[in-house]
């Protein structure tokens, strides 16, 4: 960590404690309206957009997803495999199948509505695997234009978001078990900071079920990225020798199966299981106030109305497909 992030992540864990105060306060009928994570997003986005934010805090607000992997990585303490690899072929078809009909529905949608071949291939591996990071990963070895990356990013971004609040709220409303929406959640929502915030805002059970989930699906960027650069390689006639695909493999992964293979093996005691989770949990809030100071609403105004159709469409396919399968096979 160099020293030009600490600012930033100063700001942001005082904005996480800050909304974690703020929705112990606000209660009705008993409970508490607001989660931290929510009041933690909307805050961020509110100092980015009225430009409050100083230029000293711009590096440690980049790179917010740092303190996120390092929340998650604490997060694998708090997971049993067995109650995860009981369920493992299921939840594999699930992740295989919103991802095929997700990816193919969301191309196909793109290039009917004359988005460009590329723009829809962004569109599509972001929607279906692993959110901004698919696209910044996926962008450079296909050639896509600049303006196309962040298009797609911004589509992603938005309808992302209105997930972390909408789909939590909705679940609850219908009664939804923490398992199933942990599921839902891991499939359906874009990228991981997205994930896990709406899986531990419904609860703690459906975040760590969201969460291991969401990285099981992060596995296949490396390859659909290769899969994809390939593709464009023999369209265009370009070279991928070059080409690294290791920085599209989530390395952090390991640490969190590897913690959670500590737990389920008893190398934890429980005060350490409970110390592990609460400091991964506070950095994953963390995490959400990133979320919020990275989301510039100016920029979606020249994202323009297709992408955004198709990033809608697409979120509801992918949606509709987890639902279906969840239903199906649990």
């Amino acid at each position: 960590m160099s020293i030009a992030m600490i600012p930033g992540y100063i700001l942001m864990i005082v904005v996480a404690v800050i909304s974690t105060y703020f929705s112990q306060l606000i209660e009705v009928g008993g409970k508490h309206p607001l989660e931290a994570a929510v009041i933690a997003i909307i805050i961020g986005v509110v100092l980015r957009n009225v430009k409050l934010l100083p230029e000293t805090c711009e590096a440690g607000i980049k790179s917010f997803e740092k303190l996120l992997v390092l929340g998650i990585v604490l997060m694998g303490a708090s997971l049993n495999f067995s109650t995860i690899l009981s369920q493992g072929p299921k939840m594999l078809i699930i992740v295989l199948a919103t991802m095929i009909v997700g990816f193919i529905s969301i191309y196909l949608l793109s290039r009917m509505l004359k988005l460009s071949e590329k723009l829809s291939m962004l569109l599509a591996i972001g929607t279906t695997i692993c959110g901004g990071t698919a696209i910044a990963v996926t962008a450079p070895l296909i050639k896509a234009k600049e303006e196309e990356t962040s298009y797609a990013i911004g589509t992603i971004a938005l309808w992302g978001l209105v997930a972390i609040i909408l789909y939590p709220k909705v679940a609850q409303m219908l009664g939804v078990s923490d398992f199933a929406f942990g599921v839902f959640a891991g499939t359906a929502v874009h990228s991981t900071p997205q994930v896990v915030g709406a899986g531990f805002i419904f609860s703690e059970l459906a975040g760590k079920t969201a969460t291991a989930v969401k990285l099981v699906r992060n596995c296949f960027l490396a390859p659909m990225a290769f899969l994809i650069t390939i593709w464009f390689a023999k369209t265009s006639k370009t070279e991928t020798s070059n080409i690294d695909f290791k920085k599209a493999f989530p390395w952090f992964l390991f640490g969190y199966f590897v913690m959670a293979w500590f737990h389920t093996k008893g190398f934890f005691t429980p005060e350490g299981v409970t110390a592990f989770t609460k400091a991964g949990k506070f950095l994953v809030l963390v995490g959400m106030v990133g979320v919020g100071l990275n989301t510039r609403l100016d920029a979606f105004k020249s994202v323009g109305l297709k992408p955004l159709v198709a990033g809608l469409v697409g979120s509801v396919l992918v949606a509709a497909c987890s639902i279906a399968c969840i239903n199906l096979l649990f």
